[in-house]
């Protein structure tokens, strides 16, 4: 074999090292933010994605050091890169379709472990072929780069270096710097662009003629026509904004009565806002009981935190039904909080830090009247949120007649469920408990307190309530109401499988929802389907 000119530059060859090693990095976090929407971003989601790129990676490490052997002809080996980089492009296209299609025909097939079987699939059409690819780019680099043996250890060194600090790289720029900037679609056409430039750049500079460069360019600016599209919802057509953050995929909708927040395409509200003085009908109204628990009205002044503020719609409530109350909100997500001042008409006098919840506990001194725990989205639970130890911190920033109120938004049937594990916790920690289920919805209200006379101070104080609306909601809150007599499940800082309990309601909520339909389609299969559709 003629060796190729560029061949005998080894910087090249340690930049197709680090890019493709960027480039892994790259896709790899961005099919976090791609699988996120739908799956949810918990540590199962992660777990799958690193796993199945380990996977294409060990593959790809394989084949790719038995075809240098066989048949070491580089052109073999950027060609490979070239439709690795286009099938990178595409994903923006074609990817979130993909999904879709993928959990619509799982969601009647699969009876458990969903979000496993659905987020393991689509990763392994999506994304196991292009690494699969990038993975055979070391062993090949090897061959070609080792010139003998008295040296490979040193070359070999140095492709590691370059693979290692360009995939450093693809770590920090994509969270840091294009998703932020320019959103997850675009991060994934901009590293494949990187990628077929040095493909292109080797047949070009090698006089190779292939009919794969230009049949990759014009594929590449299709996917870059199509692909610039950042609408994970694709089949909404009436959102007010759509947008990505360093933690979230964020979803504002708006109507003639509200302004709601979502942080997952497929299912629930994170926020809203009511455009008139009607209450918002979801567990926001049921936690309003908790000031009242806590002597709130009573007060010359009343201070109330809430941890996991989103665009405020539990501060804005406070604010407006206890003008006496000094409101703090704690949020992880400065876009959100953006969101809240442009759309949600959070009040200026709510002081909002952006910093994760425990953090701040940790960080401060200060005693609350109220202290609300809303840091739980769908399966997505902070386990350091969850926690006795957690509990026991907000225990120590509550005031002797304190309440804390924990908004659990998957209310599960089976022994052993995440908010009775939520809930045995909490009662390590306090004495007295008392738990509301919402209404039409699978949240729960938790109120915890060291106060034995939480109820009756309740009651004394929404006796004297002028608003008949707000009045009305705590008279159905007041029926709802049940002593919680705690258990033996505890979480821990040690452990706290918040992701796998959270999995087991998911699939019970999902059987729920879909019973009628998965019946049609065991009696008749996709036929029924399309006729009910």
């Amino acid at each position: 074999m003629e060796e190729k000119k560029i061949l005998q530059s080894k910087p090249y060859l340690y930049l197709t090292e680090f890019f493709s090693g960027m480039a892994v990095m790259a896709v790899e976090l961005g099919a976090s933010r791609l699988l996120a929407p739908y799956f949810s971003s918990s540590q199962i989601v992660w777990t799958i994605i690193i796993g199945t790129i380990m996977i294409a990676m060990a593959l790809g490490n394989v084949y790719g050091g038995r075809m240098a052997d066989k048949d070491p002809d580089p052109d073999r080996l950027y060609r490979r890169i070239i439709i690795a980089a286009i099938w990178i492009a595409a994903i923006p296209v074609l990817g979130k379709y993909l999904i879709i299609g993928i959990a619509a025909v799982l969601i009647f097939t699969v009876n458990t472990g969903f979000l496993v079987v659905a987020a393991f699939a689509a990763c392994m059409v999506i994304f196991v072929f292009p690494l699969f690819l990038l993975g055979t780019v070391t062993p090949s680099l090897v061959k070609y780069t080792t010139d003998n043996l008295t040296e490979n250890g040193r070359t070999v060194g140095m492709l590691g270096a370059f693979q290692t600090v360009g995939s450093i790289l693809g770590t920090f720029l994509p969270t840091f710097v294009t998703i932020p900037a320019v959103g997850t679609a675009v991060t994934f056409l901009i590293f494949a662009g990187i990628l077929l430039v040095i493909a292109i750049l080797y047949f070009v500079s090698g006089k190779v003629k292939t009919k794969a460069v230009p049949i990759a360019i014009v594929l590449f600016i299709v996917c870059c026509i199509f692909g610039h599209d950042t609408s994970f919802a694709f089949w909404e057509k009436d959102l007010t904004t759509e947008d990505e953050s360093v933690y979230n995929y964020l979803q504002v909708r708006e109507d003639d009565r509200s302004v709601r927040l979502s942080t997952n395409v497929l299912f629930g509200v994170q926020s809203i806002r009511m455009k008139t003085d009607e209450l918002t009908g979801m567990y926001y109204d049921v936690a309003l009981a908790a000031p009242f628990m806590a002597g709130v009205p009573e007060k010359e002044e009343a201070n109330i935190l809430i941890l996991g503020n989103g665009t405020g719609t539990f501060a804005t409530q406070c604010e407006r039904f206890f003008p006496n109350s000094v409101i703090e909100g704690v949020e992880i997500d400065e876009r959100i909080t953006e969101l809240a001042k442009e759309y949600f008409a959070l009040s200026d006098d709510v002081k909002v830090t952006t910093y994760d919840g425990r953090a701040y506990l940790n960080a401060i001194d200060g005693k609350y009247d109220v202290i609300m725990v809303d840091a739980y989205q769908d399966i997505t639970i902070p386990f350091q949120m969850s926690s006795k130890e957690f509990f026991t911190m907000v225990s120590d920033h509550l005031t002797d007649d304190g309440v804390m109120v924990v908004n659990m938004n998957m209310r599960g049937k089976s022994e052993g469920s995440i908010n009775e594990y939520l809930s045995d916790t909490i009662g390590q920690v306090f004495p007295y408990l008392y738990t509301a289920d919402v209404p039409n919805s699978t949240n729960r209200e938790l109120f915890a307190s060291h106060n034995p006379d939480m109820l009756t101070a309740f009651r004394d104080n929404t006796a004297s309530e002028k608003d008949e609306n707000l009045l009305a909601m705590m008279e159905t809150v007041d029926r709802a109401l049940t002593p919680y007599q705690p258990g033996g499940y505890v979480l821990t800082d040690d452990k706290a499988p918040v992701e796998l309990l959270g999995m087991k309601v998911i699939d019970e909520l999902i059987a729920d929802e879909v019973a009628y339909y998965r019946g049609i389609y065991e009696q008749e299969g996709l036929a029924g389907l399309q006729r009910l559709l």
